[in-house]
């Protein structure tokens, strides 16, 4: 008999053990992140009184895969649109809540006298809240459509992403040893440099191919296709000197803005709660009791820090997004816990060997005790509120309530100026980024094999040629793009002042384009400056005044924003995006929710009259989503259904009230399905049966009885229907099926 390896073993203790701890956690009513690191920590060497997983480089092995498909996930539920309608105000409460608490955990991590490294990453860590614990939480206190909740999540989607670009510059801080500004720099754009071409590349690409094979496609096929995409970008990610996490969320992120991502979401959720699982294991397996005491005061300091921090600077970056006090605060207190991605950071520094092994398990135990306090932060934050409005000056709390960084909308010239120049700046930043790319390109492996097929002069001149008219496009689009645009126009009719300026943004955007073609000439020729300059300058100007060129290029951007909008679309059809009116409600403290109905709600099968939902909390259902069609402005005589998906416009108030009156109402669980097993038995009918001379009706056997009749045997092999009126007669053998106690009770 053959030997099992090593790596089932341990993969069979880790999945038993987390299953059997995750089952009491949910029973306790914990997220199950905790139950896994307990998992982790039963079945670790640090547990002398179970058994231990043997290989701890397979499951570390495990782990990783498990962090880039988590990252995969996380990019799928991500949009760069949603990101830009957002408005300033999420991204200053993110800033500034990312500053304030790095700068605490550096400076609690210097009062215990570690090291640099460890100081930087224990900031890193300390400024990343747990999306997974504080939506877990909201559910659990039925806080999850109030309004507060959702400048939450806005923050904490921030957070996220802003969590994947500090990973990378923690690795290059860690790689190089310092942390000088210019090397920061250098990492900041070469992350922005590969995170716009790839996604560009990426829109244009992949919604291409998904779109050509859909119909060849099913679960099976679309899952292994989205993982080897992720796997794919994973490894270009690494080749490029980037983490393949980042790859993965990239690529997590290009397809979320294809009309298959919600199939690749629910076929992908599977895999990434297996080695998610995996990772959060290996975590639990990093906690050594020793260190936890022996670190007993750093753990109890850096819950205070991430306690008082939150609540104080985490209220403040709320405020200063433009929310009012209460708000703040229940904003600030409600992210005072630490959890997923301080993880994942930990385990980079650990990886690259810059951090103490210490860090970890303190950073665990900071994470378990403040997810156990997060739900009473979030019930702490009301009652302080209205202790500060009882002590605080009135003068204090107005000024607090319109303590803003978010500017309101400029008008007039000064708006059209600010919207042109940074389309422009987009439209040249993107198309620069795409020109330099093609150009490394041809210039590092065209040229080359075109040499070892040609003498050298022809394949300067062949690559030179091909690489101009690849970029093209894009050069002409940088120079022409937004020249003849409704500002543009405006600008230049309202003042002869805008000229000018005017007509230096195309003079700054010519000389880019004219820098590009210089550089290609300067690369492949030996031609002196002044031609050089004379050839790019004639080239540009046939890339101008090319027609051919200017539909090439709109009809490549049309492409791009339609494969950008193909999941918007698909909303559109299928009624799922919400009304546009909803921003105007907000103005007026009520809003709109998705409710979706249960499947043994006691609502189902009532019409809207009969649920009085507007009489009794005091809410609107202004839509009803059931499969793909909407029914919109429903009324009373509209039925509901298990399923449906109800829009409903309320206050936090309200919604609450209903959503908790939705959630009550529902049938309780059979806890014996084992005695609503369906049998078959014969029954004659004898001369004393109290049936005889009586219908099916008259006999009560559905009614009393809660049993069918199948059919009357007639022979040995045929039944026949027996009709309603048909009368029962002494020596019929009829047939009946239902439960086994209503049988018994049928034919005794």
């Amino acid at each position: 008999m053959s030997e099992i390896p090593v790596l089932v073993k341990d993969l069979t203790l880790i999945l038993i053990v987390a299953g059997f701890v995750t089952l009491i956690f949910k029973r306790l009513k914990q997220p199950l992140v905790l139950g896994y690191i307990v998992a982790g920590f039963l079945v670790s060497p640090h547990m002398p009184y179970t058994m231990s997983v043997v290989s701890q480089n397979d499951v570390q092995t495990w782990a990783n895969i498990g962090v880039m498909f988590t990252l995969f996930s996380l990019g799928l539920d991500f949009s760069f649109k949603k990101i830009l309608k957002m408005g300033a105000a999420p991204f200053i409460a993110t800033i500034t809540i990312l500053f304030c608490m790095m700068t605490i955990g550096m400076l609690v991590g210097h009062c215990f006298g570690w090291s640099k490294m460890n100081c930087i990453f224990l900031g890193g860590m300390l400024a990343m809240s747990s999306t997974t614990i504080i939506y877990k939480a909201f559910d659990d206190l039925g806080l999850g459509h109030q309004q507060f909740a959702s400048l939450v999540m806005s923050v904490l989607i921030l957070e996220d992403i802003l969590a994947i670009v500090m990973m990378v510059m923690l690795a290059a801080i860690a790689g190089g040893g310092t942390a000088g500004g210019m090397m920061l720099l250098k990492s900041v754009g070469r992350i922005a440099f590969f995170l716009i071409l790839w996604f560009v590349v990426g829109i244009f690409v992949i919604p291409l191919l998904l779109r050509n094979t859909r119909k060849y496609t099913n679960n099976e096929t679309l899952l292994i296709l989205a993982l080897g995409l992720c796997c794919f970008m994973a490894v270009v990610s690494t080749l490029v000197g980037f983490s393949s996490a980042f790859g993965a969320f990239v690529m997590g992120s290009i397809l979320a803005e294809t009309i298959e991502a919600d199939k690749i979401i629910k076929v992908v959720e599977p895999v990434k709660n297996l080695f998610g699982a995996i990772f959060f294991v290996s975590v639990g397996m990093l906690v050594d009791p020793k260190i936890l005491v022996e670190y007993a005061l750093p753990i109890l300091a850096l819950v205070a820090a991430i306690l008082i921090g939150q609540a104080l600077f985490g209220s403040l970056g709320f405020l200063v997004s433009g929310q009012s006090l209460k708000s703040a605060m229940r904003c600030g207190f409600s992210m005072a816990q630490i959890g997923e991605f301080s993880f994942i950071i930990a385990t980079l520094g650990l990886s690259l060997g810059v951090i103490g092994h210490f860090l970890y398990p303190v950073v665990v135990a900071v994470s378990v005790i403040t997810t156990f306090l997060t739900p009473y932060m979030m019930k702490a934050a009301v009652p302080c509120y209205e202790y500060c409005e009882k002590h605080m000056p009135k003068s204090w709390i107005r000024r607090l309530n319109h303590l803003t960084l978010s500017q309101p909308t400029t008008k007039g010239s000064e708006h059209k100026w600010r919207r042109l120049l940074m389309q422009m700046g987009a439209i040249t930043v993107i198309y620069s980024i795409l020109s330099a790319a093609i150009t490394a390109v041809m210039l590092t492996f065209f040229l080359p094999f075109m040499r070892r097929l040609v003498p050298e002069l022809w394949a300067n001149l062949i690559c030179g040629l091909v690489t101009v008219s690849l970029i093209a496009p894009f050069l002409r689009a940088i120079v022409m793009k937004k020249n003849h645009s409704e500002d543009f126009k405006a600008l230049w009719t309202e003042s002869r002042v805008n000229r000018l300026p005017l007509l230096f943004t195309v003079f700054v955007r010519l000389a880019i384009a004219v820098g590009f073609v210089f550089y290609i000439c300067n690369s492949l020729t030996n031609f002196s400056k002044a031609l050089i300059i004379s050839i790019c300058l004639v080239l540009v100007a046939m890339m101008i005044l090319s027609r051919r060129l200017k539909h090439r290029s709109i009809r490549l951007e049309r492409m791009f924003v339609l494969n950008l909008r193909s999941r918007d679309i698909e909303a559109e059809v299928h009624g799922h995006r919400r009304p546009l009116y909803e921003g105007r409600l907000l103005d007026r403290d009520i809003h709109i929710a998705d409710f979706e109905v249960p499947l043994d709600s006691k609502w189902s099968g009532k019409t809207l009259k009969q649920l009085a939902l507007g009489s009794q909390y005091g809410v609107l259902v202004s839509s009803i989503l059931r499969a793909n069609r909407r029914l919109n402005i429903p009324d009373g005589d509209s039925v509901i259904f298990p399923g449906d998906r109800l829009q409903v416009i309320g206050n936090d108030d309200q919604l609450a009230a209903f959503s908790r009156a939705m959630l009550s109402e529902r049938y309780e669980d059979d806890y014996e399905l084992e005695k609503r097993e369906m049998k078959l038995r014969r029954m004659v009918i004898s001369g004393s049966s109290p049936f005889v001379g009586k219908t099916m009706a008259e006999c009560g056997i559905r009614h009393v009885y809660n049993c069918m009749v199948v059919g009357l045997e007639e022979g040995m092999e045929n039944l026949s229907q027996v009709s309603p009126s048909y009368r029962f007669e002494k020596g019929d053998i009829i047939w009946v099926v239902g439960e086994v106690d209503d049988l018994k009770r049928l034919i005794g």
